[in-house]
């Protein structure tokens, strides 16, 4: 296979290439290449291997990893963690429907003119984490890097200004953000988007926050709560941002050139910037409350009696811009205890102005995203239990041609009835059926044989308790549903 390129990030409405894998077969010992002789391909030791060219960037040397192994950035969520990711979305979705959101799904990729209209050029999202690629038909495309603007732009294809305001909705799915992955944080990872769009009452705001605090409450979360800003509307923004600016200016020596950049195309997000040199600068910086409009502040106010009245702890937070340049008014994060550094489980805010930035009419907006891997990973860091998936209940063994048959009639009629049935395969020794029905956490193992099918009874084997049971033929299924205490329609 030649060197092609297999990822790109956007850098506004362009792309540049990010890194390319060469895939070889690698001698273990030699280190010989395969070439078309096939000479290399005669070693018993080759392998498949590919060379990952963004650690030269990173490392200054090539890593080599086997060709079976995940991309970097990305997991595979195997069955021993599934009880975590299924019990959180089930409650995901039981309590959004609480609320009265109902789900949507939007597609994976997107238009790219999506996001750079919406989320914004001079964001981390836009200039360098979104997977872009030209169709066969030419088309800008990009893999949703967020949820929010495609929920809005499917908000005004659909026409659903004439559905009773505001609409509710939510979804659950993966996002693809090239960014340097940690613990909590993947190159595809999977959110929860919380999206109610037609109002402009901040009592919604509360709506959207709360729904947010009862997920994470339910999961067991300690410590919560609120972080807020408001970082004013396009009336009140704009002088805020040249205050800032003109503020920036008397330290343009002391800050980072990524400062630099962002107080051209984004000023507000100098206040959001990690670098130690900027963190005095940020300190001194002046507050975006202290430059609203009467009508921003008065809706900030409310929003915070709001929460003095439901006795939610909020902390005014001046440093919170949010990343986004789609946020409007208010922006708030959920924060929970002993998570590590980033306390931060969930962020969001209002999007009044993002439908007229895709050439909608005005529509206001309010909503939050929440990494999944986020979630589980402080479930796990406070000790939260989730219950287990359903294991087998029953394992069908035989000896025999015949009794393999009736086995796999039998493992049938046991499923359609409602019971967790397994059967054997590859014709091993019944003694290693038994093993395999007691590594499989069974109740019960029923054996099949000749002289089982001649006497029209099987044997049923306690896995729990020891001892076992003849049982007729025709009553296997009643007798195993009355002791496992499987209902009909179960």
């Amino acid at each position: 296979m030649g060197k092609g390129t297999v990822a790109k990030v956007c850098r506004g409405p362009a792309s540049i290439d990010v890194g390319s894998l060469c895939v070889h077969a690698v001698d273990s010992d030699a280190g010989l290449r395969y070439n078309r002789s096939g000479e290399g391909l005669r070693q018993a030791r080759k392998r498949f291997s590919v060379v990952d060219e963004e650690s030269v960037e990173e490392h200054g040397q090539a890593r080599e990893e086997l060709l079976y192994t995940a991309p970097r950035g990305t997991q595979d969520i195997l069955p021993g963690e599934q009880p975590y990711w299924q019990y959180v979305e089930e409650r995901i979705h039981t309590i959004a429907q609480l609320y009265g959101y109902q789900p949507m799904d939007v597609p994976v990729f997107e238009r790219m003119a999506i996001y750079v209209q919406g989320v914004g050029q001079g964001t981390d999202i836009v200039d360098r984490e979104m997977y872009c690629f030209r169709d066969r038909g030419g088309e800008e495309l990009a893999l949703r890097p967020e949820f929010t603007a495609g929920v809005v732009r499917a908000y005004l294809e659909h026409g659903m200004h004439v559905l009773p305001q505001p609409v509710k909705l939510y979804c659950v799915g993966p996002a693809f953000r090239y960014e340097r992955p940690q613990a909590g944080r993947y190159r595809q990872h999977y959110q929860v988007s919380v999206e109610a769009l037609g109002e402009q009452d901040p009592a919604l705001d509360l709506e959207v926050m709360s729904v947010a605090w009862h997920i994470y409450d339910d999961l067991g979360f300690r410590g919560l709560s609120f972080q807020l800003n408001s970082i004013g509307c396009p009336r009140c923004r704009p002088g805020y941002a040249h205050v800032l600016r003109s503020y920036y200016g008397h330290h343009r020596g002391e800050i980072c050139q990524d400062c630099h950049r962002r107080l051209e195309v984004n000023p507000l997000r100098v206040l959001d910037c990690k670098a130690t040199r900027c963190q005095p600068i940020v300190a001194g910086a002046p507050h975006s409350s202290d430059f609203l409009c009467e009508e921003c502040r008065e809706h900030f106010a409310t929003l915070l009696g709001y929460l003095d009245h439901l006795g939610r702890p909020y902390t005014l937070n001046h440093r919170l811009v949010r990343g986004l340049d789609y946020y409007t008014k208010t922006v708030f994060e959920v924060w929970a205890e002993e998570i590590g550094a980033q306390n931060a489980v969930c962020g969001g805010g209002r999007y009044d102005t993002l439908a007229e930035s895709l050439g909608g009419p005005h529509v206001p907006g309010v909503g939050f995203g929440s990494g999944l891997e986020r979630i589980i990973l402080t479930m796990k860091w406070q000790g939260g239990q989730v219950p287990h998936l359903p294991e087998p209940q029953v394992m069908i063994t035989y000896v025999g041609a015949e009794p393999k048959a009736a086995s796999l009639t039998l493992v049938n009629e046991l499923r359609v009835a409602g019971i967790r049935a397994q059967t054997s395969f590859g014709d091993r020794s019944l003694r290693a059926q038994l093993r395999q029905a007691d590594r499989t956490g069974v109740a019960y193992a029923v054996i099949l044989g000749e002289e089982e099918l001649r006497s029209g009874q099987v044997a049923v084997k306690d896995m729990i308790a020891g001892g076992q049971h003849l049982v007729p033929s025709e009553s296997i299924i009643d007798w195993l549903k009355a002791h496992l205490g499987v209902n009909e329609g179960t």
